[in-house]
């Protein structure tokens, strides 16, 4: 290790690694702290269950790193990462023994709409072909765009309530339960106004770069790009906890990717009375209840589409994940949550010895939960995939609280770095987004605008404002 660094980077999620690789671009040194024993942050994949099974601990479907414009930019298949790209990019079961499933091509998710398919291509079309001028103002601070009509017409949509636009564009159950399940990756109360955006966000990238996810694992997002930093001569440090600033070595800049309530314990005496009241104020979301299984076969879907996706959407009706989502918000557990279900094994090999397969799910529950809702998970996959039980060889389940264990950044089951609604969405943490109150101090995390996913764009956006004081 060097005696001093340009800039010094807390954490190795994939902001801290994004923010750590645009400083080493420019030819500046930078170190990297992480506390575990091994990198990657939310990418992290492990062996939650039994031998040869792999898991993703967080993370593991990643539209948003494929479509990140920073992302886009580095040499990553270089370094390891090969991304698997499942036929369809996701499905959502109905109780009739269909589902709704959403192909890469735009047209085709039409087709299989039925009567909303004319509704659907036209609230997407636009939104589709002009994702790559868009997507840098979306993943983006707030700033004057490029192309202010265009976004424009995505705002006029993606400020309203989910269930609003839901109700109002489409006629049918399906294209309505299709477009909830989307935007319930929100983890806001579907009538919240703004909740249609990751809805019509996800759809968009679905059509526009496909839902894949790195072969091996998330953990491969890591290491490649780790990798592709030690290329331009960063370095990382594992097993290096930070709880002092004081401790580091010298350095012009630091950039923590943390939460603010992380930002406040390394460095509250830094900040002005005022700086860290905000900080104190920034808001949470909702939890997570996560279970990863060995399985002794593929799920059992009634729906056949279900096999070509990689994400299943488990949750029936737009009422039913309203209800869900709003429980979660409110405090209350419901018996049927609203599930996230990925399978990458169906289309990776080496996820599990021969014959075998992974599973993975989540539901939002109330921020800091001490709830088991295994029981009610199972339970909602069964209903649409019957025998499901029955294949399960293990199970490994993560409690809000075991999430927030293995990465402090997810405080209280909260993935996605605090609340996403209106009031979180632009300015986060505060009105100083990226800068902190204290001088070659910045904050790089999911707390940042554009907010949670792995698309490093808060790392990216947070180190160019830190280049500034490197460069003047």
């Amino acid at each position: 290790m060097a005696a001093s660094y340009d800039a010094i980077v807390i954490g190795s999620g994939p902001n801290a690694l994004a923010a750590a690789i645009t400083i080493a671009r420019a030819g500046h040194s930078v170190l990297v702290r992480e506390a575990q024993a091994t990198i990657g942050g939310g990418m992290r994949s492990a062996a939650l269950t039994l031998p040869g099974f792999t898991h993703d601990v967080c993370s593991a479907i990643h539209p948003l790193g494929v479509g990140s414009p920073f992302f886009q930019t580095l040499p990553l298949h270089e370094h390891g990462l090969e991304w698997v790209q499942p036929p369809a990019a996701a499905a959502h079961p109905l109780d009739d023994g269909s589902a709704v499933v959403i192909e890469q091509s735009l047209d085709s998710t039409a087709t299989g709409l039925g009567e909303d398919g004319d509704a659907y291509r036209k609230l997407m079309r636009r939104l589709v072909a002009n994702w790559n001028d868009l997507a840098p103002t979306l993943l983006g601070p707030p700033r004057l765009p490029k192309h202010p009509l265009m976004l424009a017409g995505f705002g006029l949509q993606a400020l309203r309530p989910a269930t609003g636009l839901a109700r109002s564009v489409f006629r049918g159950e399906p294209a309505r339960a299709a477009f909830a399940g989307m935007a319930a990756h929100s983890m806001l109360p579907l009538e919240k106004p703004g909740s249609a955006a990751f809805g019509l966000v996800l759809n968009a990238l679905a059509h526009a770069v496909g839902w894949p996810f790195p072969r091996g694992g998330s953990q491969k997002i890591a290491d490649a790009l780790a990798s592709y930093l030690h290329s331009l001569g960063g370095e990382i440090l594992t097993g290096a906890p930070v709880t002092s600033l004081s401790e580091l070595p010298p350095a012009r800049v630091v950039l923590c990717d943390v939460t603010p309530r992380q930002l406040l314990a390394l460095a509250g005496d830094r900040f002005t009375p005022a700086y860290r009241r905000l900080l104190s104020r920034y808001r949470y979301g909702m939890g997570v209840f996560k279970l990863d299984w060995a399985l002794d076969g593929a799920i059992p879907w009634k729906a056949a589409g279900c096999a070509r996706a990689a994400t299943v959407h488990v949750g029936g009706t737009l009422d039913e994940i309203a209800e869900s989502e709003r429980a979660a918000w409110q405090g209350r557990h419901t018996e049927h949550p609203f599930l996230i279900v990925t399978q990458p094994s169906l289309f990776d090999s080496t996820r599990a010895p021969h014959g075998k397969h992974t599973g993975w799910a989540y539901c939002h529950v109330p921020l800091g939960s001490t709830v088991d809702v295994t029981e009610h998970i199972e339970n909602q996959i069964e209903r649409f995939a019957p025998g499901f039980r029955d294949r399960i060889l293990a199970r490994n389940v993560l409690t809000p609280a075991g999430l927030e264990s293995r990465n402090p950044n997810i405080v209280g089951g909260d993935i996605n770095g605090g609340a996403q609604d209106l009031g979180q969405l632009f300015l986060r943490p505060t009105w100083r987004l990226y800068s902190t109150s204290a001088r070659g101090l910045y904050i790089c995390s999911a707390s940042t605008p554009p907010g949670g996913g792995v698309h490093g764009m808060c790392g990216y956006h947070a180190a160019q404002r830190a280049l500034r004081e490197l460069e003047s």
